[in-house]
């Protein structure tokens, strides 16, 4: 009979149905997808109303949809601008409490799971690193933007940035644009983190590009490094810099973590800090800031096995990728299946391909939409050199595909560039049951003599003689002895080099060896948090109408996973034996360590539901008896009754996951709430 009743009850309290989601509708390359903000879906029976569509709207529509998520986020203090009774600083913010509480719990889900289910090492390293670590990482000599100024206010943006505006806005907003203009428009959209400073600057003369605060004109675009500077210690001759990525100090601890670690191969090694960029020209709230939390992996491995044990949990996964070549091509993100863009080699190696399915259930378990989360492969003007393959995870919020986490193969490249600098081997090795006669590469460029040709190029061109693989130096060697020189592209210059034949010697040598000693490669997963949390809360707000006709309620509808707050508990009216049954459920609530507060304001109990649904609590307990009170599922508004002495634990298994809201309303009654009860108005 209980079961009888209770799915009568939610039959009856279904409300009507919505009109269907609309299909996601996919950017073409590098187009901005515009946004609207979303409704609330009918549900299933029993099931959290989530966010709803997004379709292209207008601009406008998209722009109302971030003030309103913006707005509720500042008043109700997620995040606020840093310093800002002095007016702030462009690019840094403050979390405040329940913006603390969803960044403290997105971090723990990270460690659960990858750094406990994939048994890696997590290390904590200084922010402050000296410089030559930095230059041997590139850093120092590459880590820049382009940059212009406004020639009469001295304002500086970045070079690429007011040049992806202009052609987004004629897209976007042009409708005269001609066939031609709109193919030319995409062509530099597709191209631009291949153009060189001058080719930047052509085009922003060739446009009229003027700087968008005064429509002064602009320098022309010059390299800025993005790194903060500082020196270590008083004397000033030690210098250093505010790291801009946590890796390097996961690189340079490789020998003793492969000692701790058994030297044994594969492992991880993990890392959650904060990292500095000098950014030009900020923006875009917490996705462009100069200080930011970043949570990396390095996942070392041998470069002749990158296959993995547990790719089968995740091969079966589908979901939305964007290989180069439907890129390169004009075509949208398709859904493929992990196993089989692997098989294909559209993804490089199982290792990375495992990756990339645990970041898809890593966010889609946050709350993140899994039709707004694609993964797309850089194209080859985006690669270095030396990467054999590189995936970013873009989520597409009002401000378009954001990149928020990247997933590259950088193959040994780090762990040699820090081999070569400090003289310390970063090696790994594996002993042979019995002696083995190898044939080996050897490949030996001439310092001096690429010195004399190459100059201040020299290092460049070194590094892509020395990783060159097989049958590139075979090709070499063979046309060396046959002409005596060589054309030989440098993806770092950007051109192609002559190579003679007194600048590098290769060679095929045999010997007996015990042990094969290598530089692993590296695959290596790095998420931006903030830029994660700030898509979460797009995708987790929607409004729906409160008691008025022109009242819309704010909603942030987080997984309890990630939730500030787990529960609220209310005292329907402020009498004493309410307070005392109150601080009874505050204390089991306490013991089972589930987050909560009590708000014992006289105001109505649908303000305080508000209130505390304006901040993503999935859960409220109302004590209106001393024996029961009544449990309310933020999304769907459903209540049920649950004995005082039961409630603590019947909230913990939703908030830990281990039921549904949906499995808790089948055990116990319904509560049906009086207009008194569900009088809903803003705070």
């Amino acid at each position: 009979m209980l079961l009888l009743r209770r799915g009568l009850a939610l039959l009856l309290s279904s409300p009507p149905a919505s009109p269907p989601r609309a299909p996601l509708a996919l950017a073409e390359p590098h187009r901005l997808l515009l946004l609207r903000p979303p409704k609330p879906l009918a549900p299933a029976p029993a099931t959290a109303r989530r966010v709803a569509s997004m379709a292209a709207p207008a601009p406008g529509n998209r722009e109302a949809f971030r003030a309103a998520v913006a707005n509720t986020l500042e008043r109700r203090l997620f995040y606020v601008p840093s310093f800002k009774i002095y007016g702030g600083v462009a690019g840094l913010y403050d979390y405040g409490p329940p913006g603390c509480a969803v960044k403290a719990n997105v971090l723990a889900f990270w460690r659960q799971h990858f750094v406990l289910e994939e048994g890696m090492l997590e290390v904590d390293c200084p922010c402050v690193t000296p410089e030559v670590v930095l230059k041997a990482s590139g850093h120092v000599e590459k880590f820049t933007d382009l940059m212009v100024k406004d020639e009469k206010t001295g304002n500086c943006y970045r070079a690429d940035h007011l040049l992806k505006d202009f052609c987004k806005d004629k897209l976007e907003r042009d409708n005269t644009l001609t066939p031609e203009k709109t193919e030319e428009y995409n062509k530099i959209l597709a191209i631009l983190d291949d153009l060189s400073a001058e080719q930047l600057g052509a085009k922003i003369k060739e446009y009229g590009i003027v700087a968008p605060d005064t429509k002064n004109p602009l320098s022309d675009p010059y390299p800025f490094n993005l790194m903060f500077q500082t020196s270590i210690g008083p004397s000033g001759l030690s210098p250093g810099y505010m790291r801009p990525e946590t890796a390097q100090g996961i690189f340079v601890n490789f020998k003793d973590l492969y000692y701790y670690n058994g030297n044994k191969l594969p492992f991880a090694a993990a890392q959650i800090g904060q990292a500095f960029r000098n950014e030009i020209s900020p923006r875009q709230g917490l996705l462009r800031v100069r200080e930011f939390t970043l949570a990396e992996i390095e996942h070392f491995v041998d470069p002749e096995d990158k296959s993995h044990p547990k790719f089968g949990d995740v091969s079966d996964l589908e979901f939305l990728m964007f290989p180069r070549e439907q890129q390169l091509t004009g075509r949208s993100a398709t859904r493929l299946k992990l196993g089989d863009a692997v098989s294909e080699g559209t993804v490089n190696n199982e290792t990375l391909g495992y990756f990339i399915g645990r970041v898809y259930l890593f966010l889609t378990q946050l709350g993140i939409d899994k039709d707004r989360l694609r993964f797309r492969q850089h194209l080859p003007n985006e690669m270095a050199h030396y990467a054999a393959d590189c995936w970013d995870a873009e989520i597409e919020c009002s401000y378009g595909w954001i990149e928020c986490v990247g997933i590259a193969d950088r193959s040994a490249y780090d762990l040699r560039a820090h081999s070569d600098k400090s003289g310390v081997p970063l090696e790994a090795h594996e002993k042979f049951a019995e002696p083995r006669e190898v044939e080996k590469l050897i490949i030996t460029p001439s310092k001096k003599e690429l010195g004399l040709a190459f100059k201040g190029n020299q290092k460049m061109v070194l590094e892509a003689l020395e990783a060159m693989t097989e049958t590139e130096a075979l090709d070499m060697k063979s046309a060396l002895e046959s002409k005596g020189e060589v054309e030989f592209k440098v993806c770092t210059l950007g051109k192609d080099v002559t190579i003679k034949k007194g600048m590098v010697s290769i060679n095929m040598e045999k010997k007996k060896e015990h042990q094969r000693k290598f530089t692993p490669s590296v695959i290596e997963p790095s998420f931006g948090i903030g830029r994660i949390i700030y898509c979460l809360f797009e995708h987790c707000f929607y409004q729906r109408p409160g008691k008025s006709d022109d009242e819309q309620l704010n909603v942030f509808g987080f997984p309890p996973l990630v939730a500030p707050i787990k529960c609220t508990v209310f005292p329907l009216v402020k009498i004493e034996k309410f307070d005392v049954v109150a601080k009874k459920i505050s204390k089991a609530l306490t013991a089972a360590g589930i987050s909560h507060i009590i708000d014992i304001t006289g105001t109505s109990i649908g303000k305080r539901y508000a209130r505390t649904d304006e901040i993503g609590v999935p859960l409220a307990i109302t004590v209106d008896s001393t024996t029961s009170v009544t449990v309310r599922d933020r999304d769907s508004k459903d209540q049920i009754r649950v004995d005082v002495d039961e409630v603590a634990s019947v909230v913990k298994e939703v908030t830990d996951g281990q039921s549904t809201w949906a499995d808790i309303m089948w055990r116990y009654p319904a509560h049906t709430a009086s207009s008194a009860d569900e009088e809903e108005a803003g705070s």
